[in-house]
């Protein structure tokens, strides 16, 4: 199972990651750490190097946000980052229970008849699909895990010839989004951490939300198909995501969308 010290685990991997060089420190003789050393960190936020130490240990669990915002500064973490760095020192609590997914939200998604499109929670299991998305790509029939499916299926990594950006995204995102205190995200982690891929990935403490961006697919059947990926939040489910693909009109993706939902219907 994941350590349940993430506050601690995230700002050592972090500070390794900085170069001394890129902050002008003098290197004299060998380093036995990658990146900044505790009391090189701790000069530059203005923290002592043994407070540093209680929070990397697991010690302290709950700094000031004085003390995050100082951290986060000499970490030069990005705002997605620092959100992220902010809810690792929040209390502790049980996460919610994520609702099923509504009749309305069901019968939106089987209303875009020409428009794949799924619903997943934060921990990325796909909860409903319509038919085109289900055409489109088998890990979004509902019951699959995305993440699951991006690191253990090959079938998707023939699917997605941008594999590697959309593993880091993946990663990244799961980071950010889903409640690691939780016992079956957990789990799920630690299913994930025994590919090798997701483990180097995932060492890296990176954090960002989803975003709207291309994504293309080498279909077997119709060939490449370069979509819009929108996420749309579900009022009153926040542990729901809506996923939209839309093909720009007029383009050789929304011709070749078409033949793949003509064949199937």
């Amino acid at each position: 199972m994941p350590s349940d010290n993430l506050l601690g685990e995230f700002v050592k991997a972090r500070r390794a990651r900085i170069a001394p060089s890129a902050r002008e420190l003098a290197l004299s003789g060998p380093r036995r750490v990658a990146g900044l050393r505790r009391d090189e960190l701790a000069r530059q936020a203005g923290i002592s190097e043994p407070y540093l130490t209680r929070l990397e240990q697991g010690v302290d669990r709950h700094p000031s946000p004085q003390v995050l915002q100082a951290l986060a500064r000499a970490l030069e973490l990005d705002a997605d980052t620092s959100a992220y760095f902010f809810s690792l020192a929040a209390p502790e609590s049980t996460p919610p229970v994520a609702p099923n997914v509504s009749e309305d939200v069901h019968r939106l998604l089987d209303a875009w008849t020409n428009t794949p499109a799924y619903v997943r929670n934060r921990r990325f299991d796909v909860l409903a699909a319509n038919k085109p998305a289900r055409m489109l790509a088998s890990m979004y029939e509902p019951g699959r895990n995305l993440a699951r499916e991006v690191f253990f299926s090959a079938e998707v990594r023939e699917l997605l010839p941008d594999w590697p950006q959309i593993a880091e995204q993946t990663v990244a995102a799961l980071r950010a989004e889903a409640d690691l205190r939780d016992p079956a995200t957990g789990r799920l982690i630690a299913e994930l951490e025994t590919s090798e891929d997701f483990r180097r990935l995932w060492a890296r403490h990176d954090a960002r939300p989803s975003r709207d961006e291309l994504k293309r697919f080498a279909h077997p059947e119709v060939g490449e198909l370069s979509l819009r990926r929108q996420a749309l939040t579900v009022g009153g489910a926040e542990q729901q995501v809506v996923i939209v693909y839309q093909a720009a009109p007029g383009s050789r993706s929304a011709d070749a969308l078409a033949r793949l939902l003509t064949a199937g219907s």
